[in-house]
Parts: structure tokens; sequence; C-alpha cells
């Protein structure tokens, strides 16, 4: 087997290496660079300029300038009158990762009939890194609607799918993804015991239906989406809304049975022949 060839760090790296004494001699101090300013950027709620990003990294901004003009270049990043936010690439490249792909893919005429018949919107959500990200979305055939973007992030302890996320689980993975939470901007404080009581209500109940903690007057239903093997894959969600005009829609009640019934519907498509 022919050996690789080493390479001389230059002088950047050689001082990042040194900084970093003690840590794994696998390191890649510039990789780090990079993904602190991509994480930084995540939860940045405004663009940030380059001193800001700094700053916030506690590094120079001669460290991170190449690092930053990389991302632009390679499209993870928009600049604006010298301020960056990040580009939708990185969610981008999310969709292309198989088991996303085919699990909206599925979800999705599905999802349109859900729409359809409870003239309500529906979203779907996975857990990813310590928050809720909506992957598929579909609007309410009605004149308008209510409902979350493909992208938005939702909150993991506060939510309805953040609770069914939870839920479906077991208890080492439950810990893991309570400890890697990521709090969002308004996020409300939630007591831990009393998240644990409803994480068991909810896996009791095999759904959850819960008023907004984030809209007034929205009530949210959530079921979980099963796949092969009792893994959890995702929570199908509808935030309902009430008409008190003339026009008579389906009940919270009868919507909830029809949530459950895509639900299971997707559950078996996804590989799962025992859940529902």
């Amino acid at each position: 087997m022919p050996k690789l060839k080493k390479t001389e760090p230059d002088s950047q790296d050689k001082a990042d290496d040194a900084s970093n004494d003690g840590k794994t001699r696998y390191a890649a101090p510039a990789l780090d660079k990079g993904l602190d300013i991509l994480e930084l950027l995540s939860r940045a709620e405004q663009m940030l300029t380059l001193n800001q990003i700094s700053k916030q990294l506690g590094r120079s901004v001669n460290e991170i300038f190449r690092m930053v003009v990389t991302l632009e270049q390679r499209g993870y990043l928009i600049a604006d009158n010298d301020q960056y936010r990040l580009s939708l690439k990185l969610f981008e490249l999310a969709h292309h990762h198989e088991p996303i792909r085919s699990l909206v893919s599925t979800a999705l005429p599905h999802m349109r009939e859900l729409a359809n018949r409870t003239m309500q919107s529906t979203h779907l959500t996975v857990y990813e890194a310590g928050r809720v990200i909506v992957v598929a979305q579909v609007d309410s055939p009605e004149r308008w609607a209510f409902g979350l973007k493909v992208g938005a992030l939702v909150s993991l302890t506060d939510t309805a799918s953040g609770h069914v996320l939870l839920s479906f689980r077991d208890d080492a993975e439950r810990g893991r993804m309570l400890a890697a939470h990521v709090r969002l901007d308004g996020e409300q404080d939630v007591d831990h015991g009393q998240l644990l009581r409803q994480i068991a209500e909810t896996r009791e109940r095999g759904h959850s239906r819960m008023e907004s903690r984030q809209i007034r007057g929205v009530v949210n239903l959530s079921y979980p989406v099963i796949g092969a093997n009792n893994s959890m894959l995702a929570a199908l969600n509808v935030p309902y809304i009430e008409r008190i005009d003339k026009k008579i829609n389906p009940s919270l009640d009868q919507v909830q049975d029809i949530v459950h019934e895509i639900s299971v519907r997707l559950s078996a498509l996804m590989g799962n022949s025992s859940f529902g």
C-alpha cells in the first residue's frame, strides 16, 4: 500500500497547532475555524460584519478573513455591504441526504391529502443537532393559511413536535438530545421535571395535542412517523386554527383522527409494520 505524502502546514496552521497544544494530534484548526463561523451565523438573528464575527469567536480578523472569503466563494455565506449571513446551501445539502429525501418524497402526497381533508396546513419535522427543523410543508387550501416554512427551526422542549420527537426514543438517546438542546429566540423556560412528565404522557397517548406556546389561538397536533425497527423518523404536525364564521370545517377531534390515520400510513410506507 503506498504511503501518504506528508505536506507542510502553512504558517497560520502552525500557529493554530501551537495554540491547541494538548488537544488531539488529529485536530484540524482551520476546519474548526470554518465550522465555528457557520455555527455562529446559524444562531445569529441578523447579518454580522467581520469584526462582529471575530469578536464573538474570540479570534482576530486576520484569522477568520480567509475562511469567510472561502465560505462565501463556495456559496455557504452571502455577503451584503460587508455583512454576512448563511445561505441555504447547508439546507440543500441536507436534503440531498438520502434518508431525508426519501422521507419527504414519500410524505408529500399524503400531506397534500391531509391538508385537503382537514382544511388545515401541515408540516413534517425532524430532530437535528438540538433543534427541530421543518423539512416539508403543505398549505391549507383555504383562502388563508397558517403554517411553518420549510427550513424553519422549532424548539425541542416547548412544542408538540419536539415532545413527539423526544417521546419515541430510548432513555439514552433522549438524554443526548436534551443535552444538545439549543434554545431559540423567544423560547420559554421549561421545568425539567415537568418536561419529562409531558414526554411520558405523550408516549403513553401516542401523540401530542397542546395549545401553542408561541401563537395564541393555535392548537398543535403532532403524531410520530416510525420507520423500520421502530426507529423514530419524524413528526407529522397540524397547527389547527378554528374558523368562527358560517363555513363548517372538520372539528379539532376530526382533524386529529385524520392526522393519526396519515401518520400510521406513512409509518407503514417507511417500513414499520407494527405502529398504530
